[in-house]
């Protein structure tokens, strides 16, 4: 389009100068090449501005497949967390039970002891 300016400049120039070799034909060709020149660069702009958006879809995609890869990672791993403290619950509540048993236990013996010795 740019190459169009001095062709422009100078039809403009034979307009004003009143030059009788002028053709008004020529101007109304100019801006029509003018008008296609226009038109390609916005068709030009309009594919620039759709590769864009198809690359920033994709992005998106892309960042949205980690993001679900990472969260369902964390979810996973909170799973085994939560299953493997409740097992360390469970061992410790057995644990206590044995310890609430043995010492009952003791209890007992001792009273039993005590009960054989004085007999």
């Amino acid at each position: 389009m740019e190459a169009l300016l001095p062709q422009f400049t100078f039809l403009s120039d034979q307009a004003l100068q009143g030059n009788k070799n002028f053709d008004p034909s020529a101007m109304e060709d100019l801006m029509k090449l003018f008008e296609i020149e226009s038109y390609k660069a916005w068709a030009a702009l309009e594919l620039e501005e759709e590769k864009q958006v198809k690359g920033a879809e994709i992005t998106m995609q892309q960042e949205e497949d980690y993001f679900d890869s990472v969260m369902e990672t964390a979810v996973d791993e909170f799973r085994r967390f939560e299953e493997e403290m409740e097992r360390e619950a469970k061992a410790e509540r057995e644990d206590h039970l044995k310890f609430e048993i043995s010492e009952d236990h003791l209890k007992f013996l001792h009273v039993a002891f005590v009960k054989l010795y004085y007999l």
